[in-house]
């Protein structure tokens, strides 16, 4: 099921949300099939790239970062992940009463899970850390989650096109805030001892 509703948000989004929206799926079984093993993606990837690969700055040795910060690193983003989506899903519950939607919390988790999907996959790119090229995915990435999202609000909770169009903005700029927020927590537990450590 899981990469059955990953390529059909890829090749048909609009068809594949109105499948998601017949399905009976909790959060409990949404993280199980489908937010756990792709949230894994990025983090498994970006332990694999900064300790055994490194970055590559002009004609010098590769950056790499030890093995024990990378895997510290890699579990709390991890964590993150899991966590940003679960407050993504109740940021659209507590928004959609505003546009005219009713979902329950099941149906909004899910439609972030789902939402976030681009952006879990462009975390294979972490196994090459070139920065340059890294952001190009990202951002490729970011708009093609902005667009399942825009595409898929209107169609899960079941508002109009005008309402799904303002409802979405809502939730971007929710998200917005609370990428800034997450940046500066990382900055606060650096500060607090989980700053990267480098090979050389």
């Amino acid at each position: 099921m899981v990469l059955n509703h990953t390529w059909g948000l890829m090749a048909h989004p609009v068809k594949e949300w109105e499948q998601i929206r017949e399905e009976p799926c909790t959060v409990s079984k949404c993280y199980l099939s489908h937010v756990l093993l792709l949230a894994a993606i990025p983090p498994v990837c970006a332990y694999i790239g900064a300790s055994q690969i490194g970055w590559q700055f002009g004609y010098g040795d590769a950056v790499k970062l030890t093995s024990q910060s990378a895997l510290q690193l890699a579990i709390l983003f991890y964590l993150a992940l899991l966590t940003g989506v679960f407050i993504m899903g109740k940021a659209i519950h507590w928004m959609a009463t505003t546009y005219g939607a009713s979902p329950d919390i099941h149906k909004c988790v899910v439609t972030a899970a789902y939402t976030a999907t681009p952006l879990f996959l462009s975390g294979v790119m972490a196994l090459y850390p070139v920065l340059w090229l890294n952001m190009l995915v990202g951002l490729a990435a970011v708009a093609y989650s902005v667009y399942l999202l825009y595409t898929g609000i209107p169609v899960v909770m079941g508002v109009s096109k005008e309402h799904g169009f303002l409802f979405s903005s809502a939730i971007v700029t929710f998200g917005m805030v609370m990428l800034i927020g997450m940046l500066a927590m990382t900055v606060l537990l650096w500060g607090f001892g989980f700053a990267p450590a480098f090979t050389n």
